[in-house]
């Protein structure tokens, strides 16, 4: 019997899964993702992932027939790398994955994709009906999304379709992205930017009352969520998320004209009611075409690394029809 391997590699999180030819998860594992001091440390830990989940589940890394990659970008896919991250340190400049893994497997059948086209391959291999035309969006550490069109997964010739997340929602350019740039809606919006838009409109506005530890180095987007309906300020920065977040999908819906938007990602699965019913409001009123069905996935958390596998198990058996 030949095993498949799905890799999730996220800014927070490194997880795998091992499943048989029946498609049923066997083994897991899971680490967080190292944060330096390079690239082959983080290669050594999606690796040392890989292994625990085969571990897990009785094999040797040897067995496993094919693999798929769902991972943060962008990428250099003729090295099968991911090179400068915008949500881990500058000091990681390029991540070895295809070559890596392909080798710990001793198999050729590795299959990069961004998390988010993995996220969309997971929804379609899973879902109760398969839209050709579909996009994910994972709001997280990062932003980006997962597009479906006509039946096919777009990709682009670089493997870096899709990053939405990069969209410039904020003309003014008020804050700087990870990657550098102004004005994007990963920078207001991602688990990684509300702490720092938080900032900003409170210093927009010293007279709105606030009890949320804005000074303290650990403070995250999670406390603007968990203060909601309790504080001014954090009711008013879920708020301002809800606008920007709008005009992010509105652009990714006339962009592509899906016929279902699903989210996932930290900050959607864990606010379903403070992120996603906003958009749903807002969005109606905001796109001159016709409106998406928009839902939380169902496989929460599982979306990317389930992707992973289902890349892995329809192109490493040769059978692609349930991504087509």
């Amino acid at each position: 019997m030949g095993y498949y391997a799905g890799v999730d590699l996220g800014a927070t999180n490194v997880r795998a899964v091992v499943a048989d030819d029946g498609g049923t998860t066997i083994g897991t594992g899971r680490n967080g993702t190292p944060r330096g001091p390079t690239g082959i440390d983080v290669t050594e830990g999606v690796l040392e992932t890989l292994r625990e989940a085969c571990a897990d589940a009785g094999v040797t890394p040897e067995s496993i027939v094919a693999a798929g990659i769902g991972s943060i970008g962008p990428f250099d896919l003729a090295e099968g790398a991911v090179i400068d991250p915008a949500n881990l340190p500058d000091s990681i400049d390029r991540i070895p994955l295809t070559g890596p893994i392909s080798k710990l497997v001793d198999s050729e059948e590795v299959y990069l994709h961004n998390d988010t086209n993995a996220g969309v391959i997971g929804e379609r291999f899973h879902a109760d009906r398969n839209p050709d035309d579909m996009v994910y969006v994972t709001i997280s550490s990062g932003i980006g999304a997962g597009v479906c069109s006509d039946g096919e997964i777009l990709a682009g010739w670089d493997g870096n379709a899709g990053e939405v997340g990069h969209y410039v929602v904020d003309p003014q350019g008020r804050l700087t992205c990870g990657c550098g740039r102004d004005g994007h809606w990963e920078a207001y919006c991602s688990g990684n930017g509300i702490p720092d838009y938080t900032r900003l409109l409170a210093e927009d506005d010293p007279t709105i009352s606030t009890s949320l530890p804005l000074e303290e180095p650990d403070f995250t987007a999670k406390d603007v969520f968990d203060l909601a309906g309790e504080d001014e300020l954090a009711d008013y920065v879920i708020d301002q998320l809800a606008h920007w977040n709008a005009i992010g999908v509105t652009n990714v819906i006339h962009a592509f004209a899906p016929i279902v938007v699903s989210f996932g990602g930290a900050v959607s699965l864990h606010n379903e009611d403070l992120v996603v019913d906003p958009i749903r409001e807002r969005v109606a009123e905001m796109v001159m075409t016709n409106v998406p069905e928009i839902r939380v996935t169902d496989l929460g958390d599982d979306v990317v690394v389930e992707g992973a596998l289902a890349s892995a198990l329809t192109q490493g058996t040769g059978d692609r029809r349930r991504l087509e």
